[in-house]
């Protein structure tokens, strides 16, 4: 089936990308203005659960106007949260069950991925043609050029081997991506490749040097682990770039991981409900796609805060799609806009995140421990388990705590199950018998960012 992809609409968005790259701040402003009026009078005509969240009003509406939404709502309203009445929920949610779709179109014309679910329940999210040209043209066109000499000798970077070490065997952003682009584009089929991090770490380790990628893209504690194999001989391949995102990258973490290779880390801000929100620019300041993404990190009472204050939460606007439209959107993550221009010269604005700060877990005794990613953890904990309201906290050498703040029969029985595919997860990675303590009702820990971490360390 062919997968979702408008020509003419790409090119001609990418060129506005690359010239808006380059724009003064009016005129950055300019656009967003437009888009996001576009994208209000596309919501309140086409959308049932706006149209009624608005009756009444006598005039156009300003994005101030607009109410505050959050996931649970918009999940439990989807089928008139969506601009077009043949989006069900129920289709939907049987379409991503089936793992053999990942990255094939809905319908024949949109493209489908859920969330991780590490703020609850997963969302599904779905996005047309030019939706798609909008992210594609961002990540080609905005991630900083870390090799330029590279394109005398491969302009179209088809000899360039490109590795994703993540999730994929469920519909998420990334994977799905990568799969359109492969079906896409038979060339790309080729030297693109995936992964997963939920294979021990001789296996992930094994499979990267029998391809030797030149490019790795995966998550900071990822990237972290890879290099500690590199430094301890276990691992060959050396790339010539890694690209991070979905997790807190500090600085620590970059160096450490550029020093063990020798080659540059990219990092870059992105979430389910926009797949590309910020990229890197040379100087390693995050800008803002302000022309196709609004942020307004608000306090708790859901003010606006002023610039170089963060956030308690995030709303988003997200201005490309308009299948689905996502209008002060309770995004969940702690921003900060950045007051002063970056010395790089683009006007897009400078955005700090404070993202995951969860732990990689080091299991097993002294001299002889596995180590163990978040992200991994938790895909296992919410894929298998379906359990996606936990902490877990490593005790000791060999123990750890599994908590959820639900309480009752259903949580207990959640428990149970993630205890048990944990147990056969961590097995399988070499961490032995691991004893795993279950709790209900406990209210999690959270990071000093305020954050929730739902993976913690052992501090002993």
């Amino acid at each position: 089936m062919p997968t979702p992809f408008d020509p003419w609409k790409s090119m001609t968005v990418a060129a506005d990308v690359a010239l808006a790259s380059r724009a003064s701040g009016d005129d950055l402003a300019r656009r967003t203005a437009a888009r996001l009026d576009e994208l209000l009078e596309s919501a309140i005509h086409r959308s049932p659960l706006y149209r009624r969240r608005l009756q009444g009003r006598t005039r156009a509406p300003h994005l101030a106007d607009m109410p505050v939404v959050r996931k649970a709502d918009l999940m439990r309203s989807f089928d008139t949260w969506c601009c077009d009445p043949s989006l069900r929920l129920e289709a939907l949610r049987r379409f991503v069950a089936d793992p053999r779709n990942i990255g094939q179109p809905f319908l024949g014309r949109y493209t489908v991925w859920e969330s991780s679910g590490s703020s609850g329940e997963p969302a599904l999210f779905v996005q047309d043609a030019a939706a798609m040209a909008v992210y594609d043209a961002l990540e080609a066109l905005r991630k900083p050029d870390l090799r330029p000499m590279r394109w005398s000798y491969d302009p179209l970077g088809l000899g360039e081997r490109i590795v994703f070490l993540g999730a994929i065997g469920g519909h998420f952003a990334s994977t799905v991506s990568i799969e359109r682009l492969r079906a896409l584009n038979p060339l790309l089929a080729i030297s693109i490749s995936s992964v997963s991090f939920l294979e021990p770490i001789e296996r992930i380790v094994a499979q990267l040097d029998a391809c030797r990628p030149g490019v790795i893209a995966t998550y900071p504690s990822a990237a972290v682990l890879l290099a500690g194999e590199f430094l301890g001989g276990r691992m060959h391949t050396t790339p010539k770039e890694i690209w991070t995102g979905g997790e807190t990258l500090t600085p620590a973490m970059r160096a450490f991981v550029q020093e063990a290779f020798g080659c540059p880390v990219v990092n870059s801000y992105g979430a389910s409900e926009f797949f590309s929100l910020a990229c890197e620019c040379r100087h390693g300041a995050l800008h803002l796609n302000s022309d196709w993404a609004i942020l307004e990190p608000v306090d708790r009472e859901g003010r606006p805060v002023a610039p170089g204050t963060p956030g308690t939460t995030t709303l988003l606007t997200n201005l490309a799609n308009h299948v689905q439209p996502l209008i002060r959107y309770d995004l969940g993550d702690r921003v900060t806009l950045r007051e002063s221009p970056c010395s790089c010269g683009s006007h897009l604005p400078v955005v700090e995140v404070a993202g995951r700060g969860d732990a990689t877990l080091r299991l097993g005794p002294a001299g002889h421990c596995v180590q163990v990613v978040p992200l991994a953890l938790s895909t296992v904990l919410e894929e298998e388990a379906g359990l996606f309201d936990f902490q877990l906290i490593q005790d000791g050498p060999r123990e750890l705590s599994l908590n959820t703040a639900a309480r009752g029969k259903a949580a207990t029985a959640a428990l149970q199950r993630g205890r048990s595919v944990l147990t056969s997860f961590l097995r399988e990675q070499g961490a032995g018998a691991i004893r795993i303590h279950c709790g209900s009702g406990h209210p999690p820990r959270r990071g000093r960012t305020g954050k929730l971490q739902r993976v913690i360390g052992w501090q002993g």
